[in-house]
């Protein structure tokens, strides 16, 4: 049994606490310590580790904070390259090279973003259950199967986006820069037709942008298609 929880998502910060019943993980530490500390009822030395998709400091702000603190980060060689660190708490990791974390296989996979070495994750657990973790990208070109719970970005919906630019809110410079890095309703409802859905328990959609989103639309488009339970956090 996975669970999930969200401590921060969105521009201003992302951090998920995830388990398995028994390792905890977190995904990304883009918040402060602190906020983490809180997130988890100060229960920081159980965690097995940190997953880190990307340099981004919405993703990463506390990553030295969390590397000090003696938490192992898995990140790839080009997110360590990009943050500039070094610390023997950093794991690199390569795209399609799985490797464990207590209970926990990962297997990384490439995303589509515009950083250097960006990945996603998949996360089978020993003790049952298969979690995909992708955000920050405007495709995913894989196709996954036995999956029980999904954390996806939705970041904007077509929409939203176009009546933003039309009434000038927004630039159309702007509009090509989210639509190159960043996942729309309309390209994750193809996501989903093209995957194996049949054992996910939850959808989570992560990363909703708080101008270029219409969260009601998202969620009835996205329930509609997938009859799966919805969380939008």
């Amino acid at each position: 049994m996975i669970e999930i929880k969200t401590l921060a998502t969105g521009s201003k910060g992302n951090c998920y606490h995830i388990t398995d019943g028994s390792t905890p993980l977190l995904l990304e530490c883009g918040i402060s310590f602190k906020q983490i500390q809180q997130g988890v009822n100060f229960e920081t030395s159980s965690l097995g580790g940190v997953l880190v998709t990307h340099e981004h400091k919405d993703h990463c702000k506390g990553v030295e904070s969390v590397l000090n603190r003696g938490l192992d980060v898995y990140m790839s060689k080009g997110t360590q390259e990009a943050l500039q660190l070094q610390h023997h708490r950093i794991k690199t990791v390569e795209s399609k090279k799985q490797f464990r974390v207590g209970t926990w296989t990962i297997l990384p996979f490439d995303v589509q973003h515009d950083v250097n070495e960006p990945l996603g994750f998949l996360l089978q657990s020993d003790n049952g259950g298969k979690l995909l973790f992708a955000t920050d990208t405007y495709y995913v070109k894989y196709r996954f199967t036995g999956l029980t719970h999904i954390m996806i970005e939705c970041n904007y919906d077509q929409q939203t986006l176009d009546d933003n630019v039309e009434s000038g809110r927004i630039h159309p410079a702007m509009r090509k820069r989210v639509m190159r890095s960043h996942f729309s309703l309309e390209n994750l409802l193809e996501f989903f037709k093209a995957n194996d859905l049949s054992k996910v328990e939850e959808i989570h959609l992560l990363h909703l942008s708080d101008g270029n989103s219409n969260m009601e639309r998202i969620f009835k488009a996205v329930a509609r298609a997938t009859g799966k339970m919805i969380f939008i956090p």
